[in-house]
């Protein structure tokens, strides 16, 4: 079976510096090979919401999916805007399964945090995600990667890692 490959795609302008973080702890916590896009997305002002003065996420997914070439299997795009599902005032990322793309934002990670710590909490939530696209959900244990973070200090209460029962899930997955 050939190897996942996770593409990894700017969006906006978040500094390219943090996207080659996030390809060694997605490696490590989830066996997951990723690699640094040579394309990258302007600023996403076709899912702007002028109302919520925030950016749809549905609409940057449809967009990232079109970007994956046949040696990935998977797209992450890691963008500085501010996004939005229309069920709630805002998210910190989001994931879709079908297309297989996730859209992680930096704008709300940033709130009280630079340095490791932001570097941190977008590892987190990067894992997170790319762990979605491998098809795992949601976790009860709030130290769990796979926990729901609803707000920054969310992620600085999770591990990078995935808790027992998760990680066997995963194994499952992998098989």
């Amino acid at each position: 079976m050939p190897q996942k490959v996770l593409l990894l795609v700017s969006v906006g302008s978040p500094p390219p510096v943090l996207l080659r973080e996030l390809e060694d702890p997605i490696a490590l916590q989830l066996g997951l090979k990723s690699t640094v896009g040579k394309v990258a997305l302007s600023t996403p002002t076709y899912a702007f919401n002028k109302d919520r003065g925030q950016y749809h996420c549905n609409a940057i997914l449809r967009r990232l999916a079109t970007l994956m070439e046949p040696a990935h299997s998977m797209v992450l795009g890691v963008t500085d805007v501010d996004l939005f599902v229309p069920d709630s005032p805002f998210v910190l990322g989001e994931a879709d399964r079908e297309s297989r793309s996730a859209i992680l934002s930096l704008a709300r990670l940033r709130q009280g945090a630079e340095g490791e710590q932001l570097k941190r909490r977008l590892q987190v939530e990067a894992v997170h995600l790319a762990a979605h696209l491998t098809g795992l959900s949601y976790c009860e244990d709030a130290r769990c990667v796979m926990f729901f973070a609803q707000s920054p200090q969310d992620c600085d209460r999770k591990n990078i890692s995935l808790c027992n029962l998760c990680r066997n899930e995963m194994n499952k997955l992998n098989r």
